[in-house]
């Protein structure tokens, strides 16, 4: 399978959410997620807040957004495969069905190396992305996603 029209066309879109907690800053959080996508996307990025209360009733703020340019959606698998470790590809290969729901590949970047401009994966208060695959198939996006270089 090479990529093609048809590889761009099957990103539906891409969400974002990421937890801005009090002792963060707002708009560094917001960096850290914009670095992590290619520059066109970056800039296009309109993000929606909704205040929560954390367990100790401490303001924390949900920092959510669609990106939903079908032209630019490809550029974000790219930099996701360029830019992530040997060692956190491997892991997202042995790990794909954990990943995967309903068309949709789920992956949580570190949001601290994110606002240092670097991509890896991380589960303590992450930048969470869930990709949306149009109609595809669990093999169907473990296929797109090797050609993205995501898995190897």
């Amino acid at each position: 399978m090479q990529r093609n029209e048809n590889t761009s066309k099957a990103i539906e879109h891409i969400d974002v959410r990421v937890f801005a907690h009090a002792t963060e800053n707002q708009q560094s959080v917001e960096t850290a997620v914009k670095n992590i996508f290619p520059e066109e996307i970056a800039q296009s990025i309109i993000f929606k807040e909704t205040k929560l209360a954390g367990h100790h009733s401490n303001p924390i703020v949900l920092v959510s957004a669609k990106i939903d340019n079908k032209k630019l959606l490809p550029a974000a698998l790219e930099r996701f495969g360029e830019n992530l470790n040997a060692l956190d590809k491997e892991q997202l290969n042995q790990e794909i069905e954990l990943h995967l729901e309903r068309s949709n590949l789920f992956l949580r970047f570190d949001k601290q190396a994110a606002f240092l401009q670097t991509l890896k994966f991380s589960t303590d208060d992450p930048i969470h992305i869930k990709i949306h695959f149009k109609n595809k198939t669990a093999q169907k996006i473990t296929d797109l996603i090797k050609l993205f270089g995501l898995i190897p």
